[in-house]
């Protein structure tokens, strides 16, 4: 069921209930009022987790990027280390 359909629903739901003794009409227009704010709740928190789940997915998209760099990096300097064994030793004794 869509927003518009339940809108359509709730709205007929009220409808009839405007047609009941007055007894009856306030308990149901009451339970009426409390589905309509529960479904906004529910829209609201529903809306909220897609909001989370698009940052989730945006920040493991930027976690990817930075370990593909960091790798490419590591296989630079490795490559660079294996064609001057000796260079990062000197470094390390100065």
């Amino acid at each position: 069921m869509n927003e518009q359909d339940f809108q359509n629903k709730l709205a007929d739901l009220m409808g009839e209930i405007s047609t009941l003794p007055a007894a009856e009409r306030a308990k149901l227009t009451q339970l009426a009022e409390q589905t309509k704010q529960r479904h906004a709740k529910l829209k609201k928190t529903v809306a909220d987790l897609q909001e989370s789940l698009d940052y989730l997915r945006l920040s493991i998209k930027y976690l990817v990027f930075d370990l593909e760099a960091t790798r490419r990096e590591n296989k630079y300097l490795r490559k660079m280390l294996e064609q001057n064994p000796g260079q990062g030793e000197q470094d390390e004794s100065h």
